[in-house]
């Protein structure tokens, strides 16, 4: 049932109904205020009179005269009447109505004759209401229609001189129109208030619908409902967590999303700062900047975007919404991977074109033997060349593809990564994304620290040890051939490491390439070295060594050491170190010592996130070394523990 038209605004009807129900509620309240005064009045009155009559009935001279008229036979009559309009009960009665100002005094005998009217011609007759409660002895307050009109009127016995014994009564009246004039003054002053009450009832309707039409912006009913309705399904039938805060930075909605992958609980109305955000989710929600801004929060990595809520230029609050960038960053990390690798992939199939340009110029040189022994040192090395020196302490390929892909991107940077004497890793990664995940932070943040510090190593750079062929002439637009001494293999049963010494002499002229210019590296088990319970041990004892690398001014070692089904990592570089100042929050969100302009969501959620991975293995991440300055490697050194991420099945 319709109330109003459609066509009537919200606001207009809020000011109807809020008017009706003012006024119905005033009007009911003056009715109940009109009866309950006339009742008063009533009551009043009937009290007034009874005080005259008691007063008229007390008199000694009332008394007498009632109580000698009541003793005597009366025969109403002209004769009884005039000697009634003399007496002094006439003249007493009169007095007291004219003093109190009552409708009649009216006093009779112990048979209902009037002794005492204020119409003469009605003395001696009986009176026209019954006398009976009074002539019983009882005091009678009462409402009545008498000769005189209606009246409240009170009828007292009256007693004989020392004595109880009623002989007659006093009925005294106070006419209704006085209670109606006295309530008719009550209520008009009533009236003025009632009516004051609803003007300012209907003012105060008035600012209510303005303050309801601000606070729903001026919508209609279907269109709030409407509303509710899209709410309803946006924030709780999507992927995407949004918070909403009002201007007061106080909850107004928390979608199931945003619970979840914030990890918060709180109700709506609380302060922002106390449901569970972290310190760099809270900050960037405080800037609603509308930048977006990656966090770590939890295992997931998120990126939320705050931005302020205004209408007609009036702020309305802030929103954040939030998305899970979980599996997106591991993506991305394994396309860079991938990248990386294919980077390899395309210098080695140059390397192997240069490599077969000199072939072909040493059989067009007939130089068969030659080109023999050439043959012989790449098939020892690989057909494509060991990607790092020590590679084959790593039996899993997925580790050693990532590795290598890491060394061809520390080599495009001019940075040189190497694997650390005590490398040993006799299985497969049960694990493979949180590995690379943690290897991956701490290499890319090491190669980041030294970069700059030394020029970059082209792919072709080598070619200038190339052998030259006596008699052949290269061809001038093919570079020239890179070699690269041949590590021997390591055999995946025994691994045990060996050292080769009957390497085939090169050409005359040559010079062997310098990213070969280093011996086997023998893993820890075979070369008599412990290794410590983290997997690495400290950087002094790493100096003395005997690593004999040529070691170039950008240097990143990686060691990664088994133990059981554990892998423990150690990261150190040649770099100037961690500054004091960060030593203490290098781990927490969004701090970083590289510049965050053109990331999107900035930067500094590595380290956390690596730290994060280890800790949900029941590992950990920590800074072991700020810098070792005089030593072989003078940057910071990182080590990590991930128990159960390997496995001696086959890869994953």
């Amino acid at each position: 049932m319709r109330l109003f038209p459609r066509g009537v605004r919200l606001r207009t009807q809020i000011v109807l109904l809020q008017v009706a129900l003012v006024a119905l509620t005033l009007g009911l309240a003056f009715a109940v205020f009109a009866y309950l005064s006339d009742q008063r009045l009533t009551a009043e009155y009937g009290q007034r009179a009874l005080a005259i009559a008691r007063t008229v009935a007390s008199d000694p001279v009332v008394r007498a005269e009632v109580a000698r008229y009541a003793a005597l036979p009366l025969a109403p009559g002209p004769p009884l009447r005039a000697e009634l309009v003399a007496g002094d009960l006439e003249r007493t009665a009169e007095a007291a109505r004219q003093r109190t100002g009552a409708l009649f005094v009216v006093i009779t005998d112990d048979a209902g004759l009037r002794l005492a009217h204020p119409d003469p011609t009605r003395l001696g007759e009986m009176v026209s209401t019954d006398p009976s409660q009074a002539l019983g002895g009882a005091e009678v307050v009462i409402s009545e229609q008498g000769t005189l009109g209606d009246s409240v009127r009170a009828k007292v016995p009256v007693r004989a001189p020392d004595s109880e014994r009623v002989v007659g009564e006093v009925s005294v009246g106070i006419s209704t129109e006085a209670v109606g004039e006295q309530l008719s003054s009550d209520l008009s002053k009533a009236g003025v208030l009632v009516l004051g009450a609803l003007f300012a009832g209907i003012a105060g309707s008035i600012l209510l619908a303005r303050r309801w039409h601000g606070l729903t912006l001026g919508l209609q009913p279907a269109e709030l409902a409407e509303l509710v309705r899209e709410q309803d399904v946006v924030l709780h039938g999507i992927g995407v967590g949004v918070v909403a805060v009002d201007d007061r930075w106080r909850t107004t909605v928390i979608n199931d999303e945003a619970r979840a992958l914030l990890g918060i609980e709180g109700e709506s109305g609380r302060p922002v700062e106390t449901i569970g955000l972290t310190a760099r989710v809270l900050a960037a929600f405080r800037a609603a900047d509308g930048l977006p801004v990656q966090a770590a929060v939890g295992d997931r990595i998120v990126v939320v975007t705050a931005r302020m809520v205004t209408r007609d230029g009036r702020s309305l609050g802030a929103v954040l919404d939030v998305r899970d960038r979980t599996d997106v960053e591991s993506l991305t990390r394994q396309l860079d991977a991938v990248q990386s690798m294919s980077t390899v992939l395309r210098a080695q199939r140059h390397e192997f074109a240069n490599r077969l340009h000199l072939l072909s110029g040493l059989l067009h040189g007939d130089r068969p033997g030659e080109a023999a022994r050439y043959i012989d040192e790449l098939l020892g090395s690989g057909p494509l060349g060991a990607a790092m020196p020590g590679i084959d302490a790593v039996r899993d390929p997925y580790l050693q593809a990532f590795l290598a892909a890491k060394a061809a991107h520390a080599r495009e940077n001019g940075v040189q990564l190497r694997l650390g004497p005590n490398t040993w890793v006799d299985a497969n990664l049960a694990a493979p994304v949180d590995v690379t995940t943690v290897l991956g932070n701490l290499l890319d943040n090491a190669i980041d620290a030294v970069r700059g510090s030394a020029p970059p190593v082209a792919p072709d750079d080598a070619t200038q040890n190339s052998p030259k062929v006596a008699g052949v002439d290269p061809d001038p637009t093919a570079a020239p051939a890179r070699e690269v001494t041949a590590l021997p293999p390591v055999d995946a049963a025994r691994r045990s490491a060996e050292t080769r010494t009957d390497s085939p002499a090169l050409p005359a002229g040559e010079s062997p390439d310098p990213t070969a210019a280093h011996t086997d590296i023998a893993p820890a088990a075979e070369s008599g070295e412990e290794t410590t319970g983290s997997g690495a041990e400290p950087r002094g004892r790493r100096a003395e060594s005997g690593s004999r690398f040529a070691a170039p001014a950008a240097v990143v070692e990686v060691e990664l050491v088994q133990e059981g089904s554990t892998l423990h990592i150690t990261v150190a570089d040649s770099g100037g170190g961690v500054a004091p100042d960060l030593v203490d929050a290098l781990f927490a969100d969004g701090v970083s010592t590289k510049p965050g302009v053109g990331v999107p969501g900035g930067r500094g959620v590595g380290l956390t996130l690596s730290r994060q991975v280890a800790r949900a293995l029941g590992g950990d991440v920590w800074l072991a070394s700020a810098g070792t300055p005089g030593g072989a490697l003078t940057g910071a050194e990182f080590i990590a523990r991930l128990p159960g991420v390997l496995t001696e099945g086959e890869p994953t």
